[in-house]
């Protein structure tokens, strides 16, 4: 031992040992460091060069002749607290036409979907239904189809009909959001190997049984992304039933801005909506990470 060095020093210097006995290496103590000085660099440039485009962002809008026109018609703080609680609360109706429209728009699309899938030469005309349904709403406009249900239908006159407008647009909602949900539906159900199926079948499962219990429980995982950016979209788009006069988060700012012609309520109408669809946006990416949708490469962003 050099009489210049310590009892004790070389332990001083390694890795606590876990509950195993197991030690890193001095190399792996190597890697780990420089991971984390990686970690702490590409963080502070994303930082800086973040900090860098908003700033470039400001000053350019900022310096452009109309800004303070701009800055006193569309964000004006006091404006926006004060149409605040009006807007809120049509963003409320909002919130329960999506929820009432994302259970509606479940329960049509997989039925569709089954319909779809059905073998058979019996079960012909439902197939031919069901395909017929999907071709139709996706190639119609949804606000085309809630024109023809808000206005069309209560011009009708039909007892026993309602002819509340918020009904029919959300009527109009689930009849187009089906159609794309029945398919998200149909590609999970085909995506299933037939030796599932066989496999059930000669287990003694029926067909009915074999759907419920080993078809669907995998289609519905594998499709779980793709249907809840459907209901991120059907979020947004709740707020077209304002064309008919419904109340909600859109009709609201826009009736508080036909007071002064001040379009900050729709602003506050913005970001509302943002501030509903980014956690579920966040859920989405979450489940698509968990079940394996994006690379390995891929980061949080």
């Amino acid at each position: 031992m050099n009489g210049s060095e310590k009892p004790g020093s070389n332990e001083r210097t390694q890795a606590p040992a876990d509950s195993t006995g197991w030690r890193p290496s001095a190399l792996q103590l190597e890697r780990l460091a420089y991971r984390r000085r990686r970690t702490v660099r590409s963080g502070a440039i994303a930082g800086i060069s973040t900090v860098v485009l908003v700033g470039l962002v400001v000053l350019g809008v900022g310096s452009t002749p109309g800004w303070p026109r701009v800055r006193a018609t569309f964000f004006d703080f006091d404006r926006g607290l004060e149409a605040l609680p009006v807007v809120a609360q049509g963003m409320w109706l909002n919130v329960r036409v999506m929820l009432v429209c994302a259970v509606l728009i479940v329960i049509l699309g997989l039925t569709l979907a089954i319909m779809r899938t059905l073998r058979g030469p019996i079960f012909f005309p439902l197939r031919m239904f069901a395909a017929a349904y999907t071709d139709i709403f996706r190639g119609l406009p949804l606000l085309l189809v809630i024109f023809l249900l808000g206005f069309g239908v209560p011009a009708l006159q039909l007892r026993g009909l309602p002819n509340q407008a918020v009904i029919w647009g959300g009527a109009a909602l689930v009849l187009t959001y089906s159609s794309y949900v029945a398919e998200v539906f149909r590609a999970g159900i085909e995506s299933i190997h037939p030796s599932q199926r066989a496999a059930a079948r000669s287990l003694g499962l029926s067909h009915r049984q074999t759907l419920r219990f080993v078809v669907l429980p995998q289609a519905v995982r594998r499709v779980l992304p793709p249907l809840l950016n459907d209901f991120v979209s059907l979020q947004k788009d709740s707020g077209l039933i304002a064309v008919l006069g419904v109340i909600d988060a859109i009709r609201a700012a826009q009736l508080e801005t036909a007071e002064d012609f001040n379009f900050t309520p729709y602003v506050v109408a913005g970001l509302l909506f943002v501030a509903l669809t980014i956690p579920l946006t966040r859920l989405t990416d979450w489940v698509a990470r968990r079940q394996g949708w994006y690379g390995a490469g891929g980061g949080v962003v």
